[in-house]
Formats: C-alpha cells, sequence, structure tokens
C-alpha cells in the first residue's frame, strides 16, 4: 500500500526539495497587524525577505498553528487517493502543531478505518525536523512500509543534533526565554548564546561567547564532538536572512569534515517570529543531542 508523507512548514525545507521528496505542507502562519500570512503556501514563493523587514522594524508579530480543518483539508486529499499517511510533526514542546495534527488523525482514523495514518513527534525544529524528514523520504523509497518507515524514524530521531545562535537577543527576551536584564547586558557585552534542542523537544541554552565569528565557530566546534563520523551523511543550515554567514559555517563544516551535502535555506517566518534575523543553526545526525 503506497503512503504519504506530510509534514508542517517548521521542517524548513526548500521548495525543490518538498517538490522532489512528494511530500505534502500543513503550514502555520504568523500575524502582523490584521494581516495573516502563511509561512508556506504551495506554488507561492514565501515573501522571506518582507517578513525578516518586519522583524528588524521590531514590529510586534505573532504566531498561529494550524487548525484541525487545515490538517484535514491535506489528510482528506490523500486518504481519497487511496494512500496511506505518516505525519512527522514540529516538536509538541514547542508548539501545539503536532497536537492538533495528532487530533485530526485520530478522528479521521475512524472515518477511513481502512487507510492506516501514523504520527511521530519529531522533538525537532526547522531545518533539523527537515533532516528527520529527509530520512523519512529516503526510507520510503527504499521500499520499505509506512510501519518500518514509522519505526525507523522513532528509533532515530534523537540522533538528529542541533545547534545553533542568535544575533539579536530581542527576540529571545520578547519569547521569554531571556530576561531584559540579561538582553540589555548581553547586547551591551555582545554576548551570544549558544543553544540547542533537547532529548525532549525544547529550546535550550547551554553557553555564551563573545562575538558573532566566535559563536558562529562554536556551532562546528559542537558538531565535532558529537558527530557520526562513520557515515557519509546531509548537513542542513538554516538561517534567519543572514546567508553570508550560513555560507561561513557550510564551508567551515566543508573544510573540517569534509562534507559536500550542505542543504542551506531560511528559517521561516513562524520560527523566525522567535529567534530573529541573524540566527544561524546546523543541523546533522550524531551518537545522541
Amino acid at each position: 500500500m503506497s503512503f504519504k508523507i506530510v509534514t508542517d512548514s517548521c521542517a524548513n525545507l526548500t521548495d525543490e526539495q518538498i517538490k522532489n521528496y512528494d511530500i505534502e505542507i500543513v503550514s502555520l502562519s504568523y500575524i502582523e497587524g490584521d494581516n495573516i500570512h502563511k509561512s508556506y503556501v504551495k506554488g507561492v514563493k514565501t515573501d522571506t525577505k518582507k517578513f525578516y523587514d518586519f522583524a528588524r522594524k521590531k514590529i510586534p508579530l505573532s504566531t498561529s498553528l494550524p487548525t484541525q480543518e487545515d490538517f484535514s483539508n491535506v489528510f482528506k486529499k490523500i486518504l481519497e487517493q487511496g494512500n496511506d499517511i505518516l505525519y512527522i510533526g514540529f516538536s509538541s514542546a514547542l508548539s501545539g502543531t503536532y497536537q492538533m495534527g495528532k487530533l485530526c488523525i485520530d478522528d479521521l482514523k475512524e472515518k477511513y478505518p481502512e487507510r492506516k495514518l501514523l504520527s511521530v513527534d519529531s522533538l525537532c525544529a526547522s531545518l533539523g525536523q527537515g533532516l528527520l524528514v529527509h530520512y523519512a523520504v529516503q526510507y520510503k523509497n527504499e521500499g520499505k512500509s509506512i510501519e518500518d518507515t514509522y519505526h525507523l524514524v522513532e528509533d532515530n530521531k534523537l540522533n538528529i543534533c542541533h545547534w545553533f545562535t542568535v544575533d539579536d537577543l530581542f527576540f529571545l527576551k520578547r519569547g521569554g526565554r531571556l530576561s531584559a536584564t540579561s538582553a540589555i547586558a548581553g547586547s551591551i557585552l555582545h554576548i551570544k548564546p549558544i543553544l540547542h534542542v533537547s532529548d525532549e523537544g525544547k529550546l535550550v541554552p547551554v553557553g555564551k561567547v563573545i562575538g558573532r565569528k566566535k559563536s558562529l565557530d562554536t556551532l562546528v566546534d559542537k558538531m565535532e564532538k558529537s558527530i557520526d563520523k562513520s557515515i557519509v551523511q546531509p548537513v542542513y543550515i538554516s538561517h534567519g536572512d543572514c546567508t553570508d554567514d550560513a555560507e561561513y559555517v557550510a564551508q567551515a563544516v566543508r573544510d573540517r569534515f569534509g562534507f559536500d551535502a550542505i542543504t542551506i535555506n531560511y528559517v521561516d517566518p513562524v520560527i523566525g517570529v522567535h529567534s530573529g534575523p541573524g540566527t544561524v543553526a546546523l543541523f546533522f545526525v550524531g551518537a545522541k543531542r
């Protein structure tokens, strides 16, 4: 039985990957004034530059997860085409998106008893989630069943390592992840936090360094300590409208590890509301997070 992989827009995959992977995306939204903007619309290129212009001006922005109807519209189309569904969602520790998708799946299981509907809480974010989807697609293309793909994704999701830094502490402060005093002091002293996503799928600060270049180099240092060197693997890098910094990290990865399969893409607007312009994140497979 054929099956379709579905994820949400927080996976931050490129338009080319989405097309080549033959997957479906359920979109989250960001809100600017009275305007609601989808992070992803199939066939329409997201105006990421416009979003980051809003963010740099510190315009009040908020985010919204998909409704059950949003999920249902995507899932029902797949089911009515005779396909089963494997949904891989944004970390439940960071958003209610996965729970909403799971609620929809549980409802549709009763209406489509002949179909298989499975869901995975990725406990990942941004291109970490995207990297997990990449492996799910790889398993599927190898001919693995939906059940085998589900178990392989579940068994390996905590090996997806996320290391990132932000440039402007204002956004962590606004999101309640940093006190106002620490944000002001950090900005004055050019302190840059080093963060990762834990086994629980939470955003966790693990250190701080002085200066932007040092923070970017530290991401690659963290990679060296935890990467699984026994496999040749793709490396993913996402960024908050700072392409040059993302390319700097990519070149450092090439120089240090010899990896050529590096994908770079924007942090989508929904995650960008909370991380801000200047975010750089590095994702790879490690022995553990």
